[in-house]
């Protein structure tokens, strides 16, 4: 990624060139990671719940997200922002940029200290993601895209995997957080698992997302999905040839959303369909 032109901060004049844009992104996501693991090696506390008992929130959400927020006011001050913590949900003007944020995604194995929590940035225009960075702010791993302009991890450009089929994939998924999804998704999984190689839960939807887009997972599906959980990873999914999609004919959103290879999304499609994945609480 190059270094910032002396005296300028990209996207300091408002426009919507995505390659500004996420020169941006990557430096405010890249310094809001560095809070994360500072606050992190110092000390987890101010630990609240949001939805449920298990659904938490820490002090470092919050600092990470007004951070952030305050970094891309400074610098483009007409831009609007969706932030799980306090960003504003109010529709841009047409036209307009509108950044979504998860400060941290994947609380809770921030919480326990494992190594699989992001800062997520995406820079959305009239609807359509432009730009995306998501950064493992445990191991300082990056994963950027722009629309039309590719996905990478560093200087590699990602290209998804290419499995011989839906019995030799490796899918992701998550959990929701009210006891009466997760009886319903234990179920979806349980006829699914039979069905592929295997299965893997690591906690963080954003991270899961680019593994699809490097080839480390042949495919993902989670339902109730906020948009800042994907926003910026399904970017990277997508340019880098993953076709990330609903259900049925429907655009990728709570309702569900599944990232595969092109040679395993039509089968994995037909098997979530057939377990009624979108379905339950």
């Amino acid at each position: 990624m190059n270094e910032f032109p002396a005296g300028k901060n990209p996207g300091q004049d408002g426009g919507t060139n995505s390659g500004e844009l996420l020169e941006l992104a990557v430096r405010v996501a890249r310094e809001a990671a560095a809070t994360a693991r500072r606050m992190r090696a110092e000390a987890i506390d101010d630990v609240e719940t949001k939805s449920t008992a298990t659904d938490v929130v820490t002090a470092a959400d919050k600092a990470v997200e007004r951070q952030v927020v305050e970094a891309l006011r400074a610098m483009r001050p007409g831009d609007g922002i969706l932030g799980e913590e306090y960003g504003s949900s109010e529709e841009p003007l047409p036209g307009a940029v509108r950044w979504i944020l998860d400060p941290i995604d994947g609380t809770v194995n921030y919480l326990y200290g494992l190594p699989q929590y992001a800062v997520s940035l995406a820079a959305e225009v009239d609807g359509a993601v432009v730009a995306g960075v998501v950064v493992n702010a445990a191991t300082g791993d990056e994963w950027t895209a722009t629309l039309g302009g590719g996905a990478w991890r560093g200087d590699r450009r990602l290209s998804g995997s290419t499995p011989s089929g839906l019995g030799q994939s490796l899918v992701g998924t998550g959990f929701g957080y009210d006891a009466r999804r997760r009886e319903h998704q234990g179920r979806v999984l349980a006829g699914l698992i039979t069905q592929v190689r295997d299965i893997r839960r690591f906690g963080a939807a954003a991270l899961d997302l680019c593994a699809v887009a490097e080839g480390m997972l042949d495919g993902y599906y989670e339902k109730g999905l906020n948009p800042w959980d994907w926003a910026a990873g399904g970017l990277v999914a997508t340019e880098a040839g993953v076709v990330v999609a609903g259900l049925n004919g429907a655009a990728p959103g709570a309702e569900m959303l599944v990232a595969a290879s092109p040679a395993v999304f039509g089968p994995l499609h037909d098997a979530l369909a057939a377990l009624d994945a979108a379905g339950g609480a």
